[in-house]
């Protein structure tokens, strides 16, 4: 392309405020519009928002706005889907493409159904169709990391179970109302948790039902499993608080079933501190262990670029934040050339997934 796609963001929270940086360094991109949700953003430069000194794009806090820029494509980076504005923007006919809670919309349906009552990915196909627009979700995991699972296994020809693991320090993701809706913090033995965990993570049902539809593999059933780790002594993060005794830790499974038996796995080992009972041995990175012949083990370990000083935090909390976004932003091309619909990772041709040169 030699005209930029123009780009209307949504939020300037973890994600999206890297976003914004990372969408400067890029030529074949351009930031056109960023709509807020917070009254005191509205008005402000985006990129003061964000600390990194005017950009010439102003936050602005309605949908009329976004629709009025008339973007290639509106991506989004909030915390939980904005369903309605999803909508508004499609039918206008603006592209999407989410970092938020979507890979499939099997989750959204079963969980989250639209506020009509009807399943949310039908609602969203409809102004798909009625916009001549797309929509697509994504991220590192889900996302990424069960595209990880599908690419190792095509070497593999017999294959008896893929499984993807995330093993990481989550410490660093400093989004409370996440993690208030998963348990963390909550006693360990505090009933509400196992159904609120497994509402607010069954997204990696969608990646497992995702990496299925890529193997031509019928499931009967994605099931779910679950291992809580208890703090051992109150912790103090610094941007929240775990007592002694509440949620620091899990151990996740989701399955994906073929007559009684684990065919296609996602696996989440996470930790806020390593002080919890039982804890579990963090490798602080993304492992795809295929059973077959032959048998694949692949290792995604993610490092900063040398000279980053990681003791400091923010620093250390970008890569976590740049490595969510990235997919969103290196899908765009990809999502503007395919045809009007909802997409999934099992659509999008192998340049969806490609990183850009800095040249």
């Amino acid at each position: 392309m030699t005209t930029p796609i123009t780009v209307f963001q949504v939020a300037t929270g973890n994600v999206g405020s890297e976003m914004i940086t990372r969408i400067q360094a890029r030529t074949d991109l351009k930031l056109v519009g960023v709509h807020c949700y917070s009254p005191d953003k509205i008005g402000r430069d985006v990129g003061e928002l964000v600390g990194i000194g005017p950009v010439g794009v102003t936050a602005t806090g309605s949908v009329e706005e976004i629709i009025a820029a008339k973007p290639d494509v509106l991506t989004f980076h909030g915390v939980f889907p904005d369903e309605d504005l999803y909508v508004d923007v499609l039918e206008a006919g603006i592209d999407v493409v989410t970092t938020a809670d979507w890979i499939t919309g099997w989750h959204r349906d079963k969980n989250h159904p639209h506020r009509s009552g009807r399943p949310v990915s039908e609602v969203l196909a409809e102004a798909c169709q009625r916009g001549g627009s797309t929509f697509y979700g994504t991220g590192m995991n889900p996302g990424v990391n069960q595209i990880l699972g599908v690419a190792c296994s095509a070497d593999v020809a017999d294959i008896e179970n893929v499984t993807t693991l995330e093993s990481v320090d989550v410490s660093c993701h400093h989004s409370k109302d996440t993690w208030i809706e998963v348990g963390y913090g909550l006693p360990v033995d505090d009933p509400s948790i196992p159904s609120r965990l497994e509402k607010y993570t069954r997204v990696f049902a969608d990646s497992v039902l995702m990496m299925a539809d890529c193997f031509g593999l019928e499931l009967d059933e994605v099931r779910f499993d679950y291992e809580l780790g208890a703090c051992t002594k109150d912790v103090d993060l610094g941007w929240y608080t775990l007592p002694k005794g509440s949620v620091g830790g899990s151990f996740i499974k989701y399955q994906g079933m073929v007559d009684g038996v684990p065919r296609v796995e996602t696996h989440l080992e996470w930790q806020m501190t390593p002080h919890t009972d039982p804890s579990w041995d963090i490798k602080g990175c993304y492992i795809t262990q295929i059973k077959g012949d032959p048998c694949i083990y692949n290792k995604h370990m993610i490092f900063p670029k040398p000279g980053v000083d990681l003791s400091h935090p923010d620093s250390f909390a970008s890569i976590g934040m740049t490595v969510t976004g990235m997919p969103a932003l290196n899908a765009i091309a990809s999502v503007v050339a395919a045809p009007p619909g909802l997409l999934t990772s099992a659509d999008l041709p192998l340049r969806g997934f490609a990183g850009r040169f800095r040249l």
